[in-house]
């Protein structure tokens, strides 16, 4: 039996918690993702490889913020082209749940 792809609605869980939770960095996307999807099967090198399509899309905006301490960290934002790609990936999602 073929297996799915692993990391076929990355792009839509990270906007998703974006909505949610913007902004956030990186590893917080991570470990909202792993907290809050019973079957997570996205890595770190996947989120960094999706928000950097995202955000090459527009999807998503960063800014990067360096505290006094700690090291610096790169923030995301959900854009209005990136809701408007969340609420496509939604009806995806719907109509493929419907055909089950």
């Amino acid at each position: 039996m073929k297996q799915p792809k692993k990391n076929r609605h990355t792009n839509a869980f990270i906007l998703l918690f974006l909505q949610e939770s913007s902004p956030a960095y990186g590893a917080r996307i991570l470990s909202g993702l792993q907290a809050d999807l019973p079957y997570c099967l996205t890595d770190s090198p996947s989120v960094y490889r999706a928000l950097q399509e995202m955000e090459e899309k527009q999807w998503v905006t960063s800014s990067w913020q360096t505290p006094e301490t700690g090291p610096p960290r790169k923030w995301y934002e959900i854009t209005p082209l990136g809701q408007s790609a969340l609420h496509d990936y939604a009806l995806d999602i719907a109509q493929r749940k419907a055909n089950f």
